[in-house]
């Protein structure tokens, strides 16, 4: 049978995909329906057609799945920050973990029996006892601002797919303070006659508000991007937002430009510090408004911690951390070891991992900017980064025990998991953000002397597709190598998402 646009189906949701949309079938071809869970029996609408499946707009839900349960924020469905908010945390989990093994059973070409050997489970989060899903773990939001159709300025969040503003200032995986900031600048508006930013026409000033808040020390950021050099009134504003108990920094960023990117090249300071810290287990950070920093700061902890336990340290171990960031994970590891050298391709984050490097008093990691993909290949060459010798080196650093990566969702370069390979760590850390592109650095890894020990799932992001993986891979020896079995040919047919 063929289907039309517009038609009307009536489907028994069987499975989810790997954006949390629903899957059922009829006749065996399916139907994709977002905001529809398995179990769900539906009717829904079609909405476009292609040869091997249809994608379907939820209109009634018949028959509830036993793991569908009521979302706290009214918003959920419009909102696209939380895709799966209405399925119960455990099946959440299931979700999750199903998500990381298909990926490395079908894009890695890792084995079903070396799978399930090495399979470690997942790290879920707590919830409190009035909660159904884990709520309140973020500790960075960034919220845009606009008017709605009657004019009314706003904030709030974009709906999927779209630059169409929600209004909302109560984000329920964002910390309380949030919503009283948030009001707090509308009101400011308010008062002095500020415009939001109007993407079409490029006019109007307050553009985003990137709110941070350090878990333990309770010190909150806030800092204003703006379509221009000044703030009006900026007194005004710094006066309501110090009201707020924890306020230690205020600032703007600048960012004129036609784009998606929301931060400026650099900020201003207008109140108070010009960073905020926080820690993770026993070591300290500073957060600045362009530092890159995990935002769900419970999770990070133990998702480092099995990071640090793979890593296997006995403090005589030379490492490489690659994709460093501030150096989050390289001061975890330089608790244990006894060097680690740190890459990342932003300057003011190495800036950021040197001082953090000074502020917890480590002497054994060193960090160095460019792309990872670059800088270790040419420092296992020529002992050189950006062509300069660099001093002070371990002699062990061309050949480290162990190297840890914590890629973009892209994952890794071809010429940086060459590169590893050539150096011939006795283990690889891998931690990913994106099980895709993980399976498919791993198919190489496994393709050139290495083989999965252990794989950790982490959920970061309740009420999200997203999950982070956390994987060991020991060199093989001689006596280990067999035939894997299977084509690298389209190693980089996987593009970022």
């Amino acid at each position: 049978m063929e289907y039309q646009k517009n038609q009307y189906i009536t489907l028994e949701v069987e499975d989810l995909g790997s954006e949390g949309e629903g899957i059922g079938k009829i006749d065996g071809y399916p139907f994709f329906v977002k905001d529809a869970l398995p179990g769900d029996i539906i009717r829904a609408k079609v909405m476009k057609t292609k040869k091997n499946m249809a994608f379907a707009r939820l209109e009634e839900i018949l028959t509830p799945s036993s793991t569908r349960i009521n979302p706290l924020c009214p918003h959920a469905r419009r909102c696209g920050g939380c895709q799966i908010m209405e399925l119960s945390y455990d099946a959440q989990l299931a979700f999750k973990e199903k998500k990381v093994k298909n990926n490395l059973l079908r894009i890695g070409g890792v084995p079903e029996d070396v799978l399930a050997r090495v399979y470690d489970g997942i790290i879920g989060m707590e919830s409190s006892a009035d909660e159904n899903v884990p709520v309140r773990y973020r500790n960075k939001a960034q919220f845009p601002f606009g008017k709605n159709k009657e004019g009314k300025n706003i904030c709030g969040f974009y709906a999927g797919h779209t630059h169409s503003i929600i209004a909302n200032t109560e984000c329920y995986l964002g910390v309380e303070e949030n919503e009283v900031i948030l009001e707090t600048i509308l009101s400011y508006m308010e008062k002095m006659h500020v415009e939001p930013y109007d993407e079409e026409t490029g006019k109007g000033l307050i553009r985003h508000a990137l709110l941070r808040k350090g878990f333990q020390s309770g010190e909150i950021m806030v800092c204003l991007v703006i379509n221009g050099k000044k703030l009006p009134g900026q007194q005004v504003l710094v006066d309501m937002l110090t009201k707020i108990p924890g306020m230690k920094s205020i600032s703007i960023s600048v960012n004129e430009k036609n784009t998606n990117v929301i931060m400026g090249e650099s900020y201003e300071v207008l109140w108070g510090e010009n960073v905020i810290t926080d820690s993770i287990g026993s070591v300290q950070f500073k957060i600045s408004p362009l530092s890159f920093y995990q935002v769900n700061p419970v999770q990070t902890r133990r998702l480092y911690e099995t990071a640090l336990s793979y890593a296997q340290l006995t403090g005589k171990e030379t490492v490489w951390d690659l994709y460093c960031g501030i150096g989050t994970i390289s001061l975890f590891l330089a608790q244990n070891a006894k060097k680690v050298y740190g890459v990342e391709i932003v300057p003011q984050a190495i800036e950021d991992a040197k001082q953090n490097a000074k502020l917890n008093g480590f002497t054994n990691a060193a960090f160095f900017v460019g792309k990872a993909e670059e800088v270790l290949p040419e420092f296992y060459e020529h002992g050189t980064v950006h062509g300069e010798l660099v001093e002070d080196v371990d002699a062990s650093a061309k050949s480290p025990d162990v190297i840890v990566v914590d890629p973009p969702r892209k994952g890794c370069d071809e010429a940086c998991l060459s590169t590893m390979v050539s150096m011939a760590p006795s283990r690889i850390v891998y931690v990913s953000c994106d099980s895709a592109t993980l399976a498919r650095d791993i198919k190489y890894l496994r393709e050139h002397g290495y083989e999965l020990e252990k794989v950790k799932a982490c959920d970061m992001f309740p009420n999200s597709v997203h999950v982070e993986s956390v994987v060991l891979l020991n060199k093989k020896k001689a006596t280990d190598f067999v035939e894997i079995g299977v084509d690298a040919e389209d190693y980089y047919s996987i593009k970022e998402k």
